[in-house]
């Protein structure tokens, strides 16, 4: 439930309260990531603006004044205000436009089925930047230890390596522990944050020159090719902007709108305004240009932001750990990757579910680019260029919605070119760093997207020969009434991908075994393009004849599937006859894939890619929660 429906069942006089509690929980949540890049944006946008270790005051205002309007334009006005109205019934994020859409029905327009390869992209560079965030954000927060005390720069990535390896660890015991402190740590970060940059502002307020937009087009138009650099630097400060789409759902468009603006917004501001102070009365420090955030900070108070800054950075990577949880259980609910184990745990907003296979996977990438890259400046060029192909495509994707949604063209156009084309600069400028580091999070990304187009396609190629196999409904009824199996008490459950036909399940027992129980259930599961289905359309009943019922169970993309309460929940709204579930017998399928390159619409060598991936994927008594003691298994086997 989005916290919008959450908001709707709340007395009016707590509704500001309630804001106010969302705006304070949501800053841990979504703002992670953009609240701790003041820890590395300035000071690789000034390297990238001065290679002979010597920055002028006209490219530090030009830096600032560049960052501040970015976060104008691509934070604010994009995000904040344009891009969170394109909700999927309250809920946000890229599988959520994508589901827009509608995957399901690509084969009907091609404009379509280019968008759902563009979105697959999108959603997989989610999986790279998760890999980064982490590595780059704890990195840099630890660098910090090398400032006032050098010997310690040996300790820097062992010391991160450390806490990375300890943070992926303890998602299996769930962190929704971690949620109570969250919003406050954060809040406390921006607080700082924010004090610290009054000081450097104090120090140098010419820098308030770069609240216009003059000193950044004016540097930019002279700097000439280190511009394109420079651009790329100060991308950084917008990474994390995807957080405001994505966890739409779990606080609402008005509580992340109010942090927004009220908290982050102005704490940001005043960091960079005030890093940049202390670059223009600083030029020539190499601690200054450094690091110029924990420059801005007193000696006495170093230590103890470096342990705050540690905290913020592990808060914000496991807001993108817990994303790319998410990401993968909706994903394999729209049918772009195969089964896997989701764990429940007790946590409400942080921490749902673990998926130990993501979690591992996530970790080795990690740590391997910590290990790899070795320093914050360095994976710099590897984070932007992901999240900036991200941006373009949520850009996009959000025009092609709005069209859809007949929003008036010409004023569709306008605004999503303008964004558009400033996501290309962006685009653009960190794709100079794809040789230094930038290949590492497309290539995953590119490899999960073509794993995830092989599932999509192996499974229709299945789901065709399962047609052409599966008994016609009304064949079946009239071969049970010219030659019936022998009837026993009871009610069996028989497990089917659609809703059309006899499940593959069912024929062979009664072939084989020559039984059949009094009463069957065909329940098919469909995953909708909503992100909750609707409690009244939950379940579609159509009675068939001689004892058998059909059953289709809708669940949205966000929920996880569970027969066994949807059946229930059928039951006791009279939707299908009663029975005692605790004695039931689950029938399911367990099936064995031969890559014979029989079938047209995937060569041989991609259809045992997908052969892998369906022989390894979580059993359907697990993943639609029916009790293990209960199911019987039928093996059969598709050469396709």
């Amino acid at each position: 439930m989005s916290a919008t429906a959450k908001l709707g069942a709340i007395p009016h006089e707590d509704k500001g309260r309630s804001v106010g509690w969302a705006a304070l929980a949501c800053m841990g949540v979504v703002f992670g990531d953009i609240g701790t890049s003041p820890l590395y944006t300035l000071n690789t946008a000034a390297k990238a603006a001065s290679p002979d270790g010597q920055i002028t005051p006209e490219a530090v205002l030009g830096i600032v004044s560049l960052i501040f309007w970015s976060l104008i334009v691509v934070i604010s006005l994009k995000y904040a205000t344009l891009i969170m109205r394109a909700d999927n019934h309250g809920e946000g994020g890229i599988l959520a436009l994508l589901a827009l859409v509608s995957p399901r029905r690509v084969k009907q327009n091609r404009r379509r089925a280019a968008l759902l390869v563009v979105g697959l992209i999108g959603a997989t560079l989610l999986y790279g930047d998760g890999t980064i965030t982490p590595a780059i954000s704890v990195l840099s927060a630890i660098e910090g230890l090398k400032i006032y005390a050098p010997q310690m720069e040996h300790f820097v990535v062992p010391l991160t390596v450390v806490i990375l390896a300890g943070l992926f660890i303890i998602q299996r015991n769930g962190t929704s522990w971690l949620g109570g402190i969250f919003g406050p740590v954060m809040l406390t970060w921006f607080i700082i944050a924010g004090m610290l940059g009054v000081g450097g502002i104090i120090r140098s307020p010419a820098v308030l020159a770069a609240l216009s937009p003059i000193p950044a087009v004016t540097y930019l138009w002279s700097a000439g090719p280190l511009a394109f650099v420079v651009i790329g630097g100060a991308f950084l400060a917008v990474t994390g902007g995807e957080a405001f789409y994505a966890d739409m759902g779990h606080f609402g468009p008005l509580p992340i709108r109010v942090a927004w603006f009220g908290v982050a917004l102005p704490a940001l501001t005043l960091s960079y305004f005030g890093q940049g102070g202390l670059l223009l009365a600083e030029p020539n420090s190499p601690e200054v240009l450094d690091s110029p955030f924990y420059a801005l900070a007193p000696q006495w108070a170093h230590y103890p932001l470096v342990v705050l800054a540690a905290v913020a950075t592990v808060i914000a990577s496991q807001s993108i750990i817990s994303g790319a949880y998410s990401l993968t259980q909706q994903a394999i609910n729209l049918g772009f990757l195969p089964r896997m184990t989701v764990v429940h745990t007790e946590g409400r907003e942080i921490g749902q579910i673990y998926v130990p296979f993501v979690n591992w996977a996530l970790a080795s990438g990690t740590i391997a680019a910590v290990l790899g890259f070795g320093s914050s400046d360095a994976l710099a060029g590897a984070y932007g260029i992901a999240v900036s192909l991200l941006m373009v495509i949520t850009t996009l994707m959000a025009t092609y919605v709005a069209l859809h949604w007949k929003f008036n063209p010409l004023i569709v156009y306008a605004v999503n070119g303008s964004l558009l084309a400033l996501d290309l600069l962006f685009f653009a400028s960190t794709s100079t760093k794809l040789l230094d580091g930038g290949w590492f999070p497309l290539m995953i990304a590119f490899a999960i997207a073509f794993l995830m187009l092989t599932w999509r396609k192996g499974t229709q190629v299945l789901d065709a020969l399962r047609v052409n196999i599966r008994e016609r409904t009304q064949d079946f009824i009239e071969r049970l009434l010219v030659n019936p199996p022998i009837r026993i008490d009871g009610t069996a459950i028989v497990m089917g991908r659609m809703a059309k036909g006899v499940p593959l399940a069912l024929s062979h027992n009664v072939n084989f075994n020559r039984t059949l129980h009094r009463n069957v259930l065909l329940v098919a599961v469909e995953m909708t393009e909503t992100p909750h289905a609707q409690d009244h359309d939950r379940i579609k009943v159509v009675p068939i004849d001689a004892g058998l019922t059909r059953a289709e169970l809708r669940f949205g993309f966000m929920e996880q599937p569970d027969v066994p309460q949807g059946l229930a929940d059928a039951m006791a709204r009279g939707k299908i006859e009663k029975f005692d579930l605790s004695q039931a017998v689950y029938f399911t399928g367990h099936e064995t894939i031969i890559p014979l390159g029989k079938r047209p619409g995937l060569p041989r060598w991609r259809e045992a890619i997908f052969a892998f991936m369906h022989r390894n994927a979580q059993r359907p008594d697990a993943y639609f929660n029916l009790p293990s003691a209960q199911v019987m298994e039928i093996g059969i086997e598709f050469e396709i």
